[in-house]
């Protein structure tokens, strides 16, 4: 494959040309330059629009022992960047007729303590849930009890459920605050899997990689399943990088649990384009940013931690996607966009929603990478024409 320097002005530009749909070109952009040295775990980048031109980069290594290059087939754990195939599915449960974006926990899990009653599924998507951070009550029962989850006997679905229900309120009344809540898609993921009889990865599998020949994407599940072409985490320590795959809560599926490369996510992308699995119509609440109950714009919570990007700050979601515009060229553009973070990896997906506008979907094997970052100073670094 020819390496060619690269404008993204081409992509930005309004006077866009169809190119046909051929195989993806390699990127050369100073953007990336001297991120990864040889032999180093590294990153797969991908810049497409909606007329099929389409550039990736990819550098470094998928793991430190078998030194296998990192190329478009290379499968990386997406975390967050998850949370829109789970929001996906609850969307086509909804289209089923099997369940309402206003059913309660307490409809869906009938044991579900009284604090459910009044957090809805719509609650759950946009995070204004107020449900408890699992992790702090896995440290709090920790701290009880001992040592209870480890990387090798990991935190799983049904036990997230049940430390909820075990809490007699909230952080706060559904609806009147917001806080990103992995708890709410760990939920979420469980009611994919109880109101459609299969399983969280089944239905995604059934329902949404199939159907886009997203044929090497996975919810994976250790010990049960295998993610082929697998690279694996990393992070660095000193000046040393060394494997951190797994942790104690890398197992739960709806908050963070799939495994997929820029081949297949580019699939994800048409079918975004194209409205697919959705039509238009019922895909646009995804698109509609949460408010409050009492009509005004959420914030960031003020207490920062690692799942607070901007304490404070205005924050704008809908269902499994931020949608906050970004302002670049003395303009504002429309995104729907999310990272992912955890033991390992750092991913994003950009997508700006402009007629022909540019994707741009990073993932990285090592934590001291910020594709985030990335994915928005290469547009920056290549001002569109005039």
């Amino acid at each position: 494959m020819a390496v060619v320097a690269f404008s993204l002005a081409s992509f930005w530009s309004v006077e866009l040309r169809a190119q046909g749909r051929g195989p993806a070109k390699a990127l050369e952009d100073p953007v990336f330059d001297g991120l990864v040295k040889p032999g180093e775990p590294g990153f797969a980048a991908l810049f497409r629009n909606a007329l099929g031109t389409a550039y990736t980069r990819t550098e470094g290594v998928r793991d430190l022992r078998s030194k296998t290059r990192i190329d478009a087939h290379t499968n990386f754990r997406l975390a967050s960047f998850s949370k829109q195939f789970t929001a996906m599915a609850i969307m086509l449960l909804v289209h089923d007729g099997k369940l309402r974006y206003d059913e309660t926990l307490t409809e869906v899990f009938a044991d579900f303590p009284t604090y459910g009653k009044s957090i809805t599924v719509r609650n759950l998507l946009n995070h204004t849930s107020g449900l408890p951070d699992y992790e702090d009550l896995m440290d709090a029962a920790e701290k009880a009890k001992g040592r209870l989850w480890s990387a090798e006997k990991q935190i799983q679905d049904d036990e997230v459920l049940e430390l909820l229900k075990k809490e007699k309120s909230g952080k706060f009344v559904p609806g009147t605050s917001w806080s990103y809540s992995n708890s709410g898609y760990v939920l979420l993921g469980l009611i994919v899997a109880k109101l459609s009889g299969h399983s969280y990865g089944e239905f995604l599998h059934t329902r949404i990689f199939a159907p886009l020949k997203m044929d090497q994407t996975i919810v994976f599940q250790k010990g049960k399943n295998e993610v082929s072409n697998r690279a694996f985490g990393h992070s660095k320590e000193g000046s040393i990088l060394k494997e951190t795959d797994q942790s104690s809560t890398s197992a739960t599926l709806g908050d963070g649990g799939i495994y997929s490369n820029l081949e297949d996510l580019a699939k994800w992308d048409d079918a975004l384009r194209n409205h697919t699995l959705l039509s238009e119509k019922e895909f646009k609440p995804a698109l509609i940013p949460v408010k409050l109950n009492d009509a005004t714009d959420p914030h960031w919570p003020l207490e920062a931690n690692d799942d607070n990007l901007h304490p404070g700050k205005p924050v704008s979601y809908g269902f499994g996607w931020f949608l906050d515009p970004y302002e670049s060229y003395g303009g504002t553009r429309r995104r729907m966009w999310h990272t992912g973070s955890t033991m390992g990896f750092r991913t994003v997906i950009e997508r700006f929603t402009a007629p022909n506008g540019l994707t741009t979907i990073i993932l990285c094997n090592r934590t001291d990478l910020d594709p985030e970052k990335l994915a928005l100073q290469v547009p920056n670094s290549n001002p569109p024409s005039k």
